[in-house]
């Protein structure tokens, strides 16, 4: 037994004198972060997509991800958008450093980081990054096979 709550049965963590109640109301309404929704929840929440294609579906998908991402404005800076491609998009990134392409993309994202960017070139830059990949040739050999 280690001696937490759910190991010893006992629900009460605080000092005697203490209300639990207050303590944690005062933890959780000091961050007011907002709450993070799954992109799935998000998409589920658009009516217009209740009987949406695939291919709607995964625009809509992209436009959540760079939404949640960017800033008030509706722009996500250089620097993030190259970490939101290398945390989100690895697979179809992976392998292509050698090149030259993918190279003049990820360094226009590393110039003037400071510079934002809106969500139409952010999809250029994802749908560049796309066509280069070798994970695209290998989608495109999977239908070929079956």
């Amino acid at each position: 037994m280690c001696g937490c709550t759910s190991s010893t049965g006992n629900k009460k963590t605080n000092p005697p004198n203490q209300s639990g109640d207050s303590s944690t109301k005062k933890r959780n309404t000091s961050t007011k972060m907002p709450k993070h929704i799954p992109i799935p929840k998000q998409l589920a929440s658009i009516k217009a997509l209740e009987k949406g294609s695939d291919l709607e579906k995964a625009i809509a998908t992209a436009a959540l991800v760079f939404d949640n991402a960017a800033d008030g404005d509706g722009k996500l800076s250089k620097s993030d958008a190259k970490q939101l491609l290398e945390s989100q998009f690895i697979h179809f990134m992976q392998g292509q450093e050698t090149k030259p392409k993918y190279q003049e993309i990820i360094s226009a994202l590393d110039e003037n980081k400071e510079d934002k960017i809106y969500f139409e070139d952010f999809m250029v830059q994802l749908l560049s990054l796309t066509l280069l990949s070798d994970l695209r040739q290998e989608i495109q050999n999977v239908r070929k096979t079956k």
